[in-house]
């Protein structure tokens, strides 16, 4: 579940920042030195996916492993968020995370069938390929993932892509934050829960509802029966494509803020009613060290850009105003923030020094099974990237 979850997540991030960039940028002959430009947002752009697609870090992802915890996950993609000359501070980092689960728990949802999820990661990595369409080195990175998730899925059966739909619908059970696109196209109540059709069409491979088929022993049909369903159903014309290009006919997974749409999140009474009720264990769990180790491995190659020379990182703001920005940071529920942790993972001491000194910090989620050891001496190459 994890390459699947990881790489969806990843594309809605883009989306989203490809959005707040174009709407924030300046020409660049009018621009100042602490304004954003069009080649600004192409650089960001082109290091983080550079970096989310780097080749060693896609090895490890596709190893057989366990499903990262929510705040092993989300430290990860602050790290990959700050793999350029952006930055974003907590509340915005919270809003862009807000709306990256939210975004693919709906795809996830109305996907037809549970293999169609792998319609939706082809689709994510397609307007993926469209943004560094004229960087031919980074494009070919993204293609070679394309082709593991096709050695890696395409050989699966439909339960088996059951249990990856059901593993994705309990890393998102609980999490209902209001997301103004949904809500203005009244595809989410004001709980922050989403409503799902009852109409449209069927999935590929299936019959529209409404008649039943008797047969006798020998499997000859023997009587018909029509009955009224309670929606209007249509069959597919065609399925989607599995290859490396290909159309893919189902929508879900493009680029929704492809027009130009307000980027906004609301927190519900009842998501913080629920995230009180839900707050993490604050006991460090004894599996904690194992899985900072495990991280930390794997974040010693997503290496954050420092700028060089006098070049001054450049701030993205997801709210309408720095105002908006500061009463968010202000007000989120304290549950529901993360604490970025920070790691060196240059040197073995070092690192394990820092792990001992924040294991009584790290609140863990949900416990993992002790680790079979596989992956992690893969893991320890990313070090070298």
């Amino acid at each position: 579940t994890l390459p699947l979850l990881f790489l969806n997540l990843g594309g809605e991030m883009l989306y989203i920042l490809d959005q707040r960039l174009r709407a924030q940028s300046i020409p660049g002959e009018k621009a100042r030195k602490d304004e954003w430009t069009d080649v600004d947002r192409k650089r960001v752009m082109n290091d983080i996916i550079t970096t989310m697609f780097n080749k060693k870090f896609m090895e490890e992802l596709f190893k057989p492993q366990e499903l990262y915890s929510k705040k092993a996950l989300r430290t990860v993609y602050d790290r990959l968020a700050h793999a350029s000359i952006m930055r974003l501070n907590q509340a915005s980092m919270d809003k862009l995370y807000d709306l990256m689960t939210m975004a693919f728990k709906y795809q996830v949802l109305l996907c037809p069938r549970p293999k169609d999820i792998l319609l939706v990661t082809f689709n994510h990595l397609d307007a993926i390929k469209d943004f560094i369409r004229d960087s031919p080195g980074i494009l070919n990175q993204v293609d070679e993932t394309v082709r593991q998730l096709i050695e890696t899925y395409s050989c699966l059966s439909a339960g088996e892509f059951q249990l990856i739909r059901q593993t994705l619908l309990i890393f998102f059970q609980d999490m209902h934050i209001r997301v103004s696109i949904f809500l203005k196209d009244k595809v989410q109540n004001s709980n922050g829960r989403f409503v799902l059709p009852i109409s449209g069409p069927v999935p590929w491979g299936t019959e529209v509802p409404g008649l039943i088929r008797v047969f006798n022993h020998n499997g000859d049909e023997v009587k018909r029966t029509e009955f009224t369903t309670g929606g209007n159903y249509v069959t597919p014309q065609r399925e989607g494509s599995f290859d490396l290009y290909g159309d893919r006919v189902l929508k879900l997974g493009t680029n929704m803020y492809s027009v130009s749409r307000p980027v906004e999140t609301h927190m519900s009474g009842s998501s913080k009613n629920l995230a009180s009720h839900a707050k993490e264990n604050i006991v460090p769990n004894p599996l904690a060290k194992e899985e900072l180790n495990f991280l930390a491995r794997l974040l010693g190659g997503l290496e954050v850009k420092k700028p060089g020379g006098s070049e001054t990182g450049f701030r993205l703001n997801l709210f309408t105003t720095d105002e908006e920005e500061e009463h968010a940071a202000l007000t989120r529920p304290e549950e529901l923030s993360y604490k970025v942790i920070n790691i060196e993972a240059t040197q073995e001491p070092a690192r394990r020094a820092e792990l001992s000194r924040i294991l009584g910090e790290l609140e863990v989620a949900e416990p993992r099974p002790a680790s079979s050891g596989k992956g992690e001496d893969l893991l320890a190459l990313m070090d070298g990237l």
